[in-house]
């Protein structure tokens, strides 16, 4: 933390680029849906950022910053197609389990909050600006 503490333009960048990591995640998984591989444990797993909350004790804002990024949902589903190339010596073949509805509300409601820490950035910035004028 710096030594004055979090300003609403700092709160607002980190909440943008949380939601920026949780873009490319769903991006992610929306591009791995479907995809077939020979075994269970290459098969492709839905991943997710893990959020932390961060206060500042000294403005009592808070922001958030993205901890780390798991692997989440179920596991790839087994198809029985012995005529693909990828089957392996069962003649099974594992195809990534992505919710894409799932996937495709996160997009949604991720693009939303970023627009969102965006509009008050610009707030903030229309305040300051109008403040200044007042001193004129």
């Amino acid at each position: 933390m710096a030594d004055n503490g979090l300003n609403i333009f700092q709160v607002a960048g980190r909440a943008m680029s949380a939601q920026l990591i949780r873009m490319n995640t769903t991006a992610s998984n929306l591009a791995n849906a479907g995809a077939i591989t020979g075994s269970a444990d290459t098969a492709y797993r839905t991943i997710k950022p893990v959020f932390r909350t961060e206060y500042d004790k000294m403005t009592g804002l808070a922001t958030v910053n993205v901890e780390k990024i798991v692997t989440a949902g179920g596991d790839p589903t087994k198809l029985y197609d012995p005529s693909h190339p990828m089957a392996d010596k069962d003649g099974n073949v594992f195809v990534s389990a992505v919710d894409e509805t799932r996937e495709l509300v996160d997009m949604m409601e991720t693009a939303r909050s970023y627009q969102n820490n965006v509009e008050v950035m610009q707030t903030a910035k229309s305040l300051i600006l109008d403040t200044l004028k007042l001193g004129r």
